[in-house]
C-alpha cells in the first residue's frame, strides 16, 4: 500500500492496477548485508499490496509539487530543501517547494506569453545541469506543453534532426549551443521561438534571465488528462535515426512512484543525487519525478564532466543519503585509490542503472563504503522493470526481481513463457491491461511500435533468463545497440557519420568490451584507395574527430581497425 502522505497526494481515483504475487524466494547465492527498507516491509508484501490509483485528470506540477508546497506550509514536511544545486565554484541554490512553485509559474508565464506557446506544443530543452533545466521541466508540466530533452553533446546535425522530426515550436538552450541552433533554424518551419539561458543578450533570442525579472508568479496549471502526451525522448535503435518515445502525464508522473518509493526507498527527509545527463530519461526517473513524488530533496552538481575526486568530495561534504549513477561511474570510483580517504557519513543507499554492473565493482564498493549497490533495470520506454530492493538478498550480477508495476516474463519467439534457466526475450505483459508505466508509442513510426508487441507482451529488445528463485539476469541486447557508460548508441548512426569522411569507403560498427565503460564503439573501416598510404594513427585520429563533430561526441569509435 502506498504511504499515507503519497495516498493523500494521489487521492483522486477511478481505477487501480494490481499485479500477480510471485512465489516464495529461496536464496542460493552467498548472502549480502541486507538493509531494512523505510517504505515497505519486504519484497513479497510490496508486490502483494501494491496498487496505484489512476485519476482521469493528472498533472504532476499541480497534484504532486503543489501538494508538497501545501504540506510544507502546514509544517507537515521536514525542513529539507526541495532542490539543492552546487557548481563546485562556491555557488549554491536552495529552493523550498514553495519557491520551486513560484519560479516555475514565472517560467510557465514566459512560455505562454513571450514564447506564445499553447497546450500540446512541443518544446526542446537542451541545457546542462543548471537550475533552469529543472524549472523548464516543471514549466512545461504547468502549461501542458510537451517537453523534449536533449543532451548538450548534440551537434548541429542532431539538433536539426530533432527540430524537424518533432516539429517543435520552441527551443530552450544555453549560449554554447545557440550558434548551432541559429545555423539550422531557417530549415525548421515549425520553430517559432528561441529562449536562451545566458547573462548576455543574443539577437533573435528571448533571454530567460531578463524575462524572469518581470514575469508574474500567478499562473493556473492546465488540467491535463492522465493519458495526455507529456514528454518525448529520443532513443537510439539498431537501424535508422533515433526514435521518438512518447510518455504521458501518468506513465512517468505516476508510474515513477514505483522507483521513488520502492527502489530508491525515499522519504521527505532524504537528499537524492543522480548523476545522469539531463538529456536522458534517467534524469526524469531520478532527478525529477521519483524523488519529488516522495517529497525528497533533489541534489544536483553542475559538473562539466565526470571527475571521480569531485564526486567523492561531494558525497563526503554534503548530506546526500541516496546516490544513483551508472556502472561506469562506480568502476571509475573504485579504481580511484583516494576512495579510501573519504567518509560518507550520510550516504545510506546506492543504486545503479543504464547497463549491467560488474559483480567485482559491487564488491569493491561494498568493501570500501559498507554499502551495497542496488542494480535496477529499465528503459526509456518504461519505468523500473526489475530491481534489487532493500531487504532482498542480492545476487551479484542479477538485475533483481520484477518491480510491482510490471508482470515480467522470459519469452520464446512465439510469445510463450519459458521456464527458469532458459534464455529468451524479456517481455512485459500488456494484455488484457496495458501497464500505466509504459510509453504510448514511437511517435510517427507505427511499424516500429508494432514490432515491440508479441502476443500479450511488450518485447523490451533485451535477452535474459530467470532463475529458480525469481531473479532476472541480463544476457545481451537482442539487437546491436551499444551500451557505453549508460549511453545507448546505434551502430547505424556512427556508420552514417563515418561514411561522410572522404577516407572511408565502407564501415561496420560493433560493440567492444571495455573495463571502464562496459562497452565502447569499435569501427572496422575499408579505406578509399587514395588514403591507404596515409599515416594510420593520424588518419584514425582525423576520422574520430570527424565523427565527434558529425554526431554527438559520445558516439565516436574509441577503437578503429580494418577487416
Amino acid at each position: 500500500m502506498l504511504a499515507p502522505v503519497t495516498m493523500e497526494i494521489l487521492l483522486r481515483a477511478k481505477c487501480f492496477w494490481r499485479l500477480a504475487i510471485p512465489g516464495s524466494v529461496k536464496a542460493v547465492h552467498k548472502d549480502s548485508r541486507t538493509v531494512t527498507p523505510q517504505n515497505f516491509s519486504n519484497y513479497e508484501a510490496m508486490k502483494q499490496d501494491f496498487r496505484l490509483e489512476i485519476p482521469e485528470y493528472f498533472n504532476f506540477a499541480n497534484d504532486i509539487l503543489d501538494q508538497w508546497t501545501n504540506l510544507e506550509k502546514a509544517g507537515k514536511r521536514p525542513a529539507n530543501p526541495a532542490f539543492w544545486w552546487i557548481n563546485g565554484k562556491g555557488e549554491e541554490v536552495r529552493w523550498s517547494f514553495e519557491e520551486l512553485g513560484s519560479l516555475s509559474r514565472q517560467f510557465a508565464n514566459i512560455l505562454t506569453e513571450a514564447c506564445a506557446l499553447h497546450r500540446g506544443d512541443r518544446v526542446i530543452v537542451i541545457l546542462p545541469r543548471t537550475p533552469e533545466w529543472w524549472l523548464a521541466n516543471v514549466a512545461c508540466l504547468r502549461t501542458g506543453t510537451v517537453l523534449i530533452p536533449g543532451t548538450t553533446q548534440l551537434t548541429q546535425k542532431d539538433i536539426l534532426y530533432r527540430l524537424q522530426s518533432s516539429k517543435a515550436k520552441c527551443i530552450i538552450t544555453s549560449e554554447d549551443l545557440a550558434p548551432a541552433v541559429d545555423a539550422v533554424a531557417s530549415k525548421c518551419e515549425n520553430l517559432c521561438s528561441k529562449l536562451i539561458v545566458s547573462q548576455k543578450p543574443r539577437e533573435g533570442w528571448a533571454n530567460l534571465k531578463e524575462l524572469m525579472k518581470h514575469a508574474s508568479d500567478s499562473h493556473t496549471c492546465v488540467k491535463t488528462k492522465h493519458d495526455e502526451l507529456m514528454a518525448i525522448y529520443f532513443t537510439s535503435g539498431t537501424s535508422g535515426s533515433p526514435k521518438m518515445t512518447g510518455h504521458t502525464h501518468s506513465s512517468l508522473g505516476l508510474g515513477l512512484s514505483v522507483n521513488g518509493r520502492f527502489w530508491l526507498d525515499l522519504t521527505p527527509s532524504d537528499v537524492m543525487w543522480n548523476t545522469a545527463d539531463t538529456g536522458w530519461a534517467k534524469s526524469a526517473w531520478s532527478s525529477i519525478f521519483s524523488p519529488w513524488i516522495q517529497g525528497a530533496c533533489v541534489f544536483a552538481h553542475h559538473l562539466p564532466r565526470f571527475e571521480p575526486t569531485s564526486i567523492l568530495q561531494t558525497l563526503s561534504k554534503f548530506p546526500i543519503t541516496v546516490f544513483c549513477s551508472a556502472p561506469t561511474a562506480y568502476r571509475m570510483l573504485v579504481q580511484n585509490d583516494v576512495t579510501r580517504n573519504y567518509k560518507f557519513k550520510s550516504l545510506s543507499h546506492c543504486v545503479s542503472a543504464g547497463e549491467p554492473i560488474n559483480p567485482e565493482v559491487m564488491e569493491q564498493w561494498r568493501h570500501r563504503t559498507g554499502l551495497n549497490i542496488y542494480e535496477g533495470y529499465g528503459q526509456t520506454e518504461t519505468v523500473l522493470i526489475c530491481g534489487n530492493f532493500k531487504g532482498m538478498k542480492i545476487k551479484p550480477g542479477s538485475m533483481g526481481k520484477p518491480s510491482p508495476a510490471f508482470d515480467v516474463k522470459i519469452l520464446d519467439v512465439n510469445g510463450n513463457v519459458l521456464p527458469p534457466g532458459q534464455e529468451g526475450d524479456i517481455g512485459i505483459r500488456v494484455q488484457p491491461n496495458r501497464p500505466f508505466g509504459l510509453f504510448t508509442h514511437y511517435i510517427g513510426n507505427p511499424t516500429k511500435t508494432a514490432s515491440t508487441l508479441r502476443g500479450n507482451f511488450y518485447i523490451t529488445g533485451d535477452r535474459g533468463y530467470v532463475d529458480e528463485d525469481g531473479y532476472f539476469w541480463f544476457v545481451a541486447r537482442s539487437d546491436d545497440v551499444i551500451l557505453s557508460s549508460g549511453y545507448r548508441i546505434g551502430p547505424f548512426e556512427v556508420e552514417s557519420a563515418l561514411i561522410e569522411h572522404p577516407a572511408v569507403a565502407e564501415s561496420a560498427v560493433v560493440s567492444s568490451p571495455d573495463p571502464i565503460r562496459g562497452e565502447v564503439v569499435k569501427a572496422f573501416i575499408v579505406l578509399n584507395p587514395d588514403y591507404k598510404s596515409h599515416d594510420p594513427q593520424q588518419l584514425k585520429k582525423a576520422i574520430q574527430e570527424h565523427v565527434k563533430k558529425t554526431t554527438a561526441p559520445y558516439k565516436y569509435p574509441r577503437k578503429v581497425g580494418t577487416p
